[in-house]
């Protein structure tokens, strides 16, 4: 494992902590740099404007568009930017940042009325037609800034951590069993080298990719679970949820829910869910392939 390698891995294990601190970083530096601005633009124009108020206006400003990160996140990770879908995907963030502008708009209001109640005045945001035309003008380029900040994050992330293809083209006929793959391409770091279809411990569903977890590390493929199933060997995955399957030989225990559900571990470590429907299937195929009770389960 080179040193880029490792770095990585570090990074991965911090990367929420990391996300979460670069957002309220980002927003911090935004309200404090607003808020000067506008407090020298109250200032030289001479307006009858407290600083407080300033500080009140640009905070709520970045404390509503920082509340509204995570709908974006989930967005954008359900509906990532392809060339193929762009058609659907301009009317699907057209309406989204309308949405947006009105989500920003209410939660920033609000922010501000309950401060200037406190401070013993009365916050007037104006015509709410005219002002809400105004700031979508302003929050429709920064609901774009944000969806291309959040794709580009990650596209350099897939870059970075390795990003699988299939290693020929699949052809019309994916259900045959000579377009099975044995292994996969991956390129990481520059380099492009191959994993054995068989080390893939599990998979799960991400978008318009599903993660394949090798080892500790999970590489994206573009592609569906529907696809993918097809095309890996049956005899060694099962699909044990509708975003999720496994190699059956990595499982390790089999943790029953209250419901018929259950809780997947691997030898890895890995957790995944198993839903009910697909929980009989489950112990039908291990049963199968030892014979007897199912392995690990509790």
């Amino acid at each position: 494992m080179n040193l880029s390698t490792r770095s990585l891995d570090r990074y991965e294990s911090r990367r929420r902590p990391v996300e979460v601190g670069f957002w309220l970083f980002y927003y911090l530096i935004n309200a404090i740099a607003n808020s000067l601005t506008v407090m020298q633009d109250v200032e030289r124009r001479g307006l009858d404007v407290a600083p407080w108020e300033a500080i009140t206006w640009e905070s709520s400003s970045a404390l509503a568009a920082l509340l509204l990160v995570l709908p974006i996140v989930w967005l954008t990770r359900r509906y990532p930017l392809q060339w193929r879908d762009w058609k659907a995907l301009i009317g699907i963030h057209l309406l989204a940042s309308i949405i947006y502008t009105v989500a920003h708009v209410l939660l920033m209001v609000g922010c501000r009325e309950l401060v200037y109640a406190w401070m013993g005045g009365n916050y007037n945001f104006g015509n709410w037609s005219s002002e809400l035309a105004y700031e979508y003008l302003k929050d429709a380029r920064s609901y774009l800034g944000l969806v291309l900040m959040i794709e580009g994050y990650r596209f350099v992330l897939r870059r970075l951590k390795g990003e699988a293809r299939w290693p020929d083209p699949a052809g019309p006929d994916i259900e045959k069993s000579s377009d099975r793959p044995e292994r996969f391409l991956v390129k990481m770091l520059g380099r492009e080298f191959l994993v054995p279809a068989d080390k893939v411990e599990s998979v799960s569903a991400a978008g318009n990719y599903v993660n394949l977890h090798v080892a500790g590390r999970d590489y994206p493929l573009r592609s569906t679970m529907k696809d993918l199933m097809a095309r890996l060997d049956p005899d060694c995955f099962q699909r044990v949820h509708r975003s999720h399957a496994i190699h059956i030989d990595r499982l390790r225990e089999i943790q029953p829910g209250e419901h018929g559900d259950a809780t997947l571990v691997l030898h890895s470590g890995q957790s995944l869910p198993c839903s009910r429907s697909y929980r009989d299937r489950l112990n039908q195929r291990i049963q199968g392939r030892t014979g007897d009770k199912p392995v690990g389960t509790i």
